[in-house]
């Protein structure tokens, strides 16, 4: 008669746990996006040299640094040049950063901390993208989650992009979106047959 009790008063507990998790991952997106909308706010009011070619130069920096076996000093290098891609307001800047830091994690040996840092930056990309209507943008920015197996935000990038397509003047838009789905199917395909994807 216990066992019986337990288990019906144990349902409503793993209900109520379930939903406390899926509250807290949904707590957690909801934070990162504010955090990312602080920071693009905060972008506009902060003043540097020449904002637009700056990350180019700190990156740089970043890569000799990565050639010479500096890591130590490229980790240092790259936390500028991600303050100089804060500022720059480019898309492109994020999706280079967030390259750059997985290629020094997987040297370092930090290879989660630099996708979690990485994805970041693709998701400040893909923010920028949208705003500026940048199809270019939209898509790489998904090439980048791709790149990192994240099924799923991929997807949204996907739909994204179709938005941003529908909206654009260039005649190859639709195709161009429907180029890289495709790609990403057959990839995610393979990845799903290998037994790759979660």
């Amino acid at each position: 008669m216990y066992g019986a009790m337990e288990a019906v008063m144990g349902e409503p507990g793993t209900r109520r746990w379930s939903c406390t998790l899926a509250l807290g991952a949904v707590s957690m997106l909801v934070v990162t996006i504010l955090a990312l909308l602080g920071v693009e706010f905060l972008a506009d009011h902060v003043l540097g040299a020449d904002p637009d070619v700056a990350w180019q130069v700190h990156l740089e920096r970043v890569d000799n640094a990565m050639a010479r076996n500096d890591l130590a000093g490229a980790e240092v290098l790259w936390g500028e040049a991600y303050v100089a891609v804060i500022k720059s307001r480019h898309w492109e800047g994020m999706v280079a950063a967030g390259d750059t830091y997985r290629r020094l994690g997987q040297l370092r040996g930090f290879r989660k901390i630099s996708d979690a840092k990485a994805r970041e930056a693709y998701l400040a990309a893909l923010f920028r993208a949208r705003n500026r209507g940048s199809l270019e943008g939209v898509l790489r920015a998904a090439q980048g989650f791709a790149e990192l197996g994240d099924q799923e935000v991929v997807e949204q990038c996907i739909r994204v992009a179709r938005g941003v397509a529908a909206r654009s003047w260039n005649p190859r838009a639709d195709e161009q979106v429907r180029a890289f789905a495709e790609r990403w199917d057959a990839r995610a395909r393979e990845a799903d047959h290998l037994g790759l994807m979660p």
